[in-house]
């Protein structure tokens, strides 16, 4: 594990901390939480003699951000950022290794949450540590452990609430991206349609009015909008098409097939690019549910759960232009670009705090939430050197 790095960066301690984070089962459903997880980090902050601001944003869901110091007079203001929750194991048997067991092998470390994002998270704590050790520098960095990124990011939100991130001048997002500086990232906006009919016996259909037809002739008209929106809008050189997917249908009951039911949902996930207006998708949404249910008299009940802007960068914008050097300097070949095909709490501290973030971390970009995840341990340590060098040419005003 060697690099050209100048940082004194604890290559064994960066891949021991990612270990003891995976071992940590932080996933985001009822009897657990992200807890464990921060503790570990904020023990790790006060281990390097920082003083992490620990703050429950939920029950058993708390955020913890150290402020750390250049001591090298004025200068601006670097967050680093990761979240600490992770999705579910799902199904055991497709797992040849223990989810939480840290194990690695082949240079590969296992588990969970391996790339995304607890690699990310231990790569961020030791760069800036590595950075301090260096010496006096000038500005701030910011360290955030925040939690829900798989949820609602409510995390994400309350941070960019206070007033330390109003502060901030750049991010760096310490997502899996297999080396890609992503610069911009695709939007989000999550739709639950409720069709609304009435019930009745199944062999008496002329007393109810059946949702479930309407579905299906709803779901027909969604595939057309994607259609449209796509010849509407090009592909995006990083983030590809708009997409816009049926994910969840609901209605009635298997051991009720002669029940008409009163109620039909289905949830629909758009990811958007730029040049894509989310209001007007939405409208578009409704009209067509409402149009859907009018012949058999069902109405429509249109939901936004989540609506999450599409955002970029400028790749000459200073973090961006860091980031890039530091990845030249340290893997000694030029910096490639990408987008993240979903969204990252960098999406919402820029929509919500008006902070310029950039998406750059350890693991590819797209094993994250299958089985047998891993991150590449030389990756990890790569990525902890590029960050405390992109942190010293940000905070430096180097070009």
């Amino acid at each position: 594990m060697t690099s050209t790095s100048t940082f004194p960066v604890d290559e064994a301690a960066v891949v021991a901390l990612t270990r003891d984070l995976v071992r940590l089962r932080t996933v985001h459903e009822p009897g657990s939480g992200e807890a464990a997880a921060a503790e570990l980090v904020a023990a790790t902050m006060r281990g390097f003699g920082w003083e992490p601001q620990v703050t429950e944003v939920a029950p058993g869901r708390p955020n913890v951000v150290a402020v750390v110091e250049g001591r090298g007079g004025p200068g601006p203001t670097l967050a680093f950022e990761g979240h600490t929750d992770v999705v579910t194991e799902g199904e055991l048997d497709r797992w040849s290794v223990d989810p939480y067991g840290g194990e690695i092998r082949d240079g590969r470390l296992y588990g969970r949450g391996s790339a995304d994002m607890k690699a990310g998270v231990a790569a961020m704590l030791h760069a800036v540590r590595a950075l301090q050790l260096a010496g006096p520098f000038p500005g701030r960095v910011l360290v955030c452990a925040l939690v829900d990124e798989e949820g609602l990011m409510l995390g994400a939100k309350h941070f960019a609430g206070t007033g330390l991130a109003a502060a901030v001048d750049g991010a760096i997002i310490c997502e899996p991206e297999e080396g890609e500086i992503c610069t911009s990232a695709k939007g989000a906006v999550r739709i639950r349609v409720d069709l609304l009919g009435v019930m009745a016996h199944g062999a008496m259909p002329q007393h109810g009015r059946n949702p479930v037809a309407p579905l299906g002739l709803l779901l027909v008209a969604l595939a057309g909008l994607q259609d449209r929106l796509q010849a509407e809008h090009p592909a995006h050189e990083h983030l590809g098409e708009v997409y816009l997917t049926p994910t969840v249908t609901a209605a009635g009951s298997v051991d009720q097939i002669n029940v008409i039911p009163a109620r039909a949902t289905v949830c629909v996930d758009v990811r958007t690019i730029p040049g894509v207006d989310h209001a007007a998708v939405i409208a578009e949404v409704s009209a067509l549910a409402t149009e859907a249910g009018a012949p058999g008299g069902v109405s429509a009940q249109v939901t936004v759960v989540d609506d999450r802007p599409c955002v970029e960068v400028a790749r000459d914008h200073p973090v961006v232009v860091a980031l890039a050097g530091a990845h030249e300097s340290v893997l000694g070949e030029p910096a490639c670009y990408g987008g993240v095909p979903g969204a990252t709490d960098g999406t919402i501290l820029t929509r919500d705090a008006g902070i310029p973030t950039v998406v750059y971390g350890p693991g590819g970009k797209w094993i994250a939430h299958q089985a047998d995840e891993f991150v590449e341990v030389a990756d990890i340590v790569r990525c902890a050197h590029v960050y405390a060098e992109a942190a010293h040419r940000f905070l430096r005003g180097q070009r």
